[in-house]
């Protein structure tokens, strides 16, 4: 199994440098095209999560990201050093009653652009699972 990890401290501008360790690790492992973009924002989106709402943008904290390459999937995980959350009890973002709240929709939306999503270590920590399209 090949890997890479990352760490950076907690600060919105840091992202830029997670979409760069996406894109090589895009061109180190050849992701498909068909997930790239899938990964791109889930992957972006569970870091802004950890930098804002887990270290609160507390610079003295980390964010780690690892990813792992396996033969039929790309899993990446992100872990935060705060206090977590509870991620079994989310508000829904369609419900009628949340449609035009401003926040609330990230988690919503990492569900629906990763094939698994699983949370450990009291919402500290959440793995992102992409599935490889097997080669023809």
């Amino acid at each position: 199994m090949k890997s890479l990890k990352l760490r950076i401290p907690s600060l919105p501008d840091n992202i830029r440098i997670v979409e760069s360790f996406i894109d090589n690790a895009r061109e180190r492992f050849s992701f498909d095209d068909d997930i790239y973009g899938n990964i791109m924002i889930a992957v972006t989106e569970s870091v802004n999560n950890a930098i804002i709402h887990g270290n609160k943008q507390n610079k003295e904290k980390n964010v780690d990201l690892a990813l792992e390459v396996a033969e039929n999937n790309i899993k990446f995980t992100i872990r935060d050093e705060g206090e977590g959350f509870d991620y079994h009890n989310l508000p829904d973002p369609t419900a009628p009653e949340n449609l035009f709240k401003v926040g609330g929709r990230g988690i919503f939306l990492i569900q629906n652009l990763a094939d698994e999503v699983a949370f450990a270590d009291n919402g500290r920590t959440i793995m992102l699972t992409f599935y490889v399209a097997e080669n023809a």
